[in-house]
């Protein structure tokens, strides 16, 4: 059962590199394969026991995925800080963003499930 939940995975993150390639080259293909994961999974409307599997098994390993570019920002410390105030709006910036959404979002989902119980 997990392999074909790892099946699927590796077919969606082929199918977005050669997106990439092909039509987007703006955006890795790994992303555009977790955005097609996303749209596959929204459509079904549930995740499949196989793909659960899969995807429970791989979540103990993502801080190893994590690690490489922590350690990479640390070795170049000089340039994190000449660097420093552009890094410094756009977290400020993000946040602004991010966190106005997060509430609506939330508000909506809410009245949503009000609604339907």
């Amino acid at each position: 059962m997990m392999l074909r939940g790892l099946f699927w995975l590796v077919l969606l993150q082929l199918l977005g590199v050669a997106l990439n390639q092909w039509l987007l080259p703006m955006l890795p293909g790994s992303i555009i394969g977790l955005l097609l994961l996303s749209a596959w999974l929204m459509w079904r409307g549930a995740v499949p026991e196989p793909l659960q599997q899969a995807a429970n098994g791989l979540l103990p390993y993502l801080p190893l995925l994590l690690a490489v570019p922590a350690a990479g920002i640390m070795t170049s410390s000089e340039l994190l800080l000449a660097e420093l105030p552009v890094i410094a709006t756009a977290l400020v910036l993000s946040l602004l963003v991010t966190v106005p959404f997060c509430g609506w979002l939330l508000q909506t989902l809410i009245r949503r499930q009000e609604r339907k119980g």
